[in-house]
């Protein structure tokens, strides 16, 4: 499907919403203005102000100057970013992915939308004429970029809608400000004497780079659709979800159990179908009294199996209040990923990791005592203890170095060495005697030592030596001492052995 994209200008953003509260202003002339480099600057004025001179960036004083009963008003800081978001929201309603355009615009990726309304210029007509109506002064323009359509927008002065592969020639007669270019860019332009995107549209791409930076070159080709250009929807898609209206408000938990087995069913075999499975869902109810309760999972492999998503919401159930009933219940399913098949074996071996079974079982364990209790660590290429391990990502990350076997390592690693008092000391030997924790320890059997460098490209520091100890009672330690021996070098413990 041919993108298309349309792009929504709000010349006086700010200054219709507040003559939209303030009527009295309708035949005034008005500014916002905020301090900046010791100067008043005005940061936006209604058409009035702007009929008699006035304009973005121009200091209030001179402002005053030109005009007749000018009222100035102190700039709102992010109320344009509040009034985009809203207005946003409200354009959901014609294209499912609009994306805010701070100061002063909308992007709306518009494909497969337009001809709900006939034709691409019914649904610009239907949009402008129903904001205009709202109060605010807006233009609109349609192209297979969104550059493009912000240059048609703002500067074009023939039709607002750009025919599929023709943002070129619709670029052509319009100022370099169209490709939404640095201001320092644009004044060398302006030097040179560009005056049209026409005048150094043909000019070899290595000269552009050369005089006038990266940015011209990657605006010209986001424009022209040589280059995507990447937008921020307010409310991103959930291409996942499943609905599910009740003739009857739901109140019971064997209700919300039935409601939930049919929507789980309805999302797992479309799941199926495209080789995907949950990785988190949310499960939305929504009460006859307005208000809206959720429950959520997540699952440690993507999952398409109905009764093993089942078993996670089962366990939310008790927390969802039905009051007096539930009208609606929308499952979504935020996060999924491809499932890998696996190929069936002749004989069954030892499950490990691959099995879905352990998967399964960690997830509800996830559900009772919450996710951050379960941990799962790689090897990583560090001589430091501490820093030779990281937590992985998932259960079917791979580990890029193997575990280290041929040095003995403690079952149990403190987070972070742990200072202990030695006594009966031999250099270069370790302690006859230590005390951890206020407990005494007499060393009976000892290994070592191993010395352990520090890693000199992260920090500077003493190196250590370390030894595998036992004491009287048959427990093994992993002890170290920090640099050479001296009079009273420091020792710690770093570990437990089995």
């Amino acid at each position: 499907m041919q993108k298309r994209f349309m792009v929504i200008w709000f010349r006086h953003l700010t200054t219709d919403w507040l003559t939209l509260r303030r009527p009295e202003l309708k035949d005034i002339p008005f500014v916002f203005a905020a301090p900046e480099r010791n100067r008043i600057i005005i940061t936006a004025a209604n058409p009035l102000a702007e009929a008699q001179g006035v304009y973005r960036g121009m200091a209030a004083a001179d402002a005053k100057a030109i005009t007749n009963n000018l009222q100035i008003l102190n700039h709102l800081p992010g109320k344009e970013a509040k009034l985009l978001r809203l207005l946003g929201l409200w354009c959901i309603r014609y294209t499912p992915i609009v994306a805010v355009d701070l100061p002063d615009g909308l992007i709306l990726d518009i494909s497969g939308c337009t001809h709900l309304w006939g034709s691409e210029r019914e649904y610009l007509k239907e949009i402008v004429l129903k904001l205009r109506t709202q109060g605010y002064d807006a233009r609109a323009a349609i192209a297979d970029t969104i550059g493009a359509a912000w240059a048609v927008a703002r500067f074009g002065k023939i039709t607002p809608i750009i025919k599929t592969g023709m943002q070129a020639e619709a670029l052509l007669p319009l100022p370099p400000a169209a490709l939404r270019l640095e201001p320092l860019v644009l004044e060398k332009l302006q030097k040179l004497g560009f005056s049209t995107i026409k005048s150094f549209m043909q000019i070899p791409r290595t000269v552009l780079r050369r005089r006038f930076g990266e940015g011209l070159l990657l605006k010209l080709s986001q424009a022209l659709g040589m280059e995507d250009e990447v937008i921020t929807p307010l409310i991103p898609p959930v291409p996942y979800a499943e609905r599910l209206p009740c003739l009857e408000p739901i109140k019971t938990a064997k209700g919300i159990e039935i409601a939930i087995t049919q929507l789980l069913e309805g999302l797992c075999t479309r799941l199926q179908a495209e080789g995907k499975g949950v990785r988190k869902a949310v499960l939305k109810c929504y009460r006859i009294d307005g208000k809206m309760v959720q429950a959520g999972i997540s699952t440690n492999r993507g999952s398409h199996s109905v009764s093993h998503l089942f078993k996670l919401f089962e366990l939310q159930i008790s927390k969802i209040e039905p009051a007096l009933g539930i009208e609606l219940f929308l499952l979504e399913a935020s996060k999924v990923e491809d499932i890998e098949v696996l190929q069936e074996k002749i004989w069954t071996g030892k499950p490990g990791l691959q099995d879905n079974s352990l998967a399964e079982l960690l997830d509800r364990v996830a559900g009772k005592v919450g996710a951050h209790t379960i941990h799962r660590y790689l090897p990583a290429e560090h001589y430091w203890p501490e820093r030779s391990i990281r937590p992985a990502v998932s259960l079917s990350e791979t580990p890029a170095t193997q575990w280290r076997t041929d040095r003995p390592r403690p079952l149990r690693l403190l987070r972070r060495p742990e200072q202990v008092e030695v006594m009966a000391l031999l250099p270069d030997y370790p302690p006859k005697i230590f005390t951890y924790k206020g407990r005494r320890h007499i060393v009976e059997k000892a290994d070592g030592p191993e010395r352990i460098e520090r890693e000199w490209w992260l920090e500077k520091g003493e190196h250590r030596d370390y030894y595998a100890v036992e004491d009287s009672e048959g427990q093994r330690y992993w002890l170290f001492r920090l640099g050479h021996y001296d009079a009273e070098p420091e020792w710690y413990l770093h570990g437990f052995f089995a």
